[in-house]
């Protein structure tokens, strides 16, 4: 009895290895890792921002809604949490990434603001700070990309035959990915006036 308990499970292994499953299982667990570098690195950019926001009140104190528009995104984006268990919720990365966007486009502002001050672009602290913001910024979209891929292996892998029939018996969706917000608006080049020649 026990040898065809054995034969019995070895035989259910070999089918559950043959169907997909531990496939399914590396891709989710792939996407996870991924996720984490994407909040890692967004953590990243919230740690600088507080350094950043006082050596630009240094320098341009006038500039206060510029500077709590940034700080009030930052503590936004900070709420918006959005564990691994809850990426299959599009509502929920939709809120994640719609506070993300807040915010990136808060500093955009705040740098705008900062060409007006000649002698802040020059702040040896500054430079360092915007450098780390940028190279930061780099590793987001770096971070960013690599989860979109993993979210697009798993996809493909859960609606391929016949590893889909192992994830509707286990109940695996696709999993929603990031979007575009303005896909037109990014199709355009940016307008770039360096103040020579009108």
């Amino acid at each position: 009895m026990k040898r065809l308990w054995a034969v019995l499970a070895a035989a259910g292994a070999l089918a559950l290895g043959g169907c997909g499953y531990n496939d399914i299982q590396r891709a989710d667990e792939g996407i996870n890792a991924a996720w984490s570098e994407v909040t890692n690195q967004y953590q990243r950019r919230a740690d600088l921002i507080p350094n950043l926001v006082e050596t630009v009140k240094g320098f341009a104190q006038q500039e206060k809604d510029v500077l709590t528009q940034v700080t009030e995104a930052r503590s936004r984006a900070g709420q918006v949490k959005l564990t691994p268990e809850m990426l299959n919720d599009p509502a929920a990365l939709q809120r994640f990434q719609q506070a993300q966007g807040d915010l990136t486009g808060a500093l955009s502002r705040l740098m705008v603001v900062v060409e007006r001050y000649p002698e802040l672009k020059s702040d040896k602290n500054f430079l360092e700070l915007q450098a780390q913001l940028e190279g930061t910024e780099n590793r987001i979209g770096v971070a960013r990309n690599r989860y979109i891929k993993a979210v697009q292996d798993y996809n493909v892998l859960v609606r391929e035959f016949p590893v889909n029939l192992t994830a509707m018996v286990f109940g695996y969706k696709t999993k929603p990915n990031f979007t575009v917000e303005n896909e037109k608006a990014i199709q355009t080049a940016p307008k770039v006036d360096f103040g020579g020649k009108k």
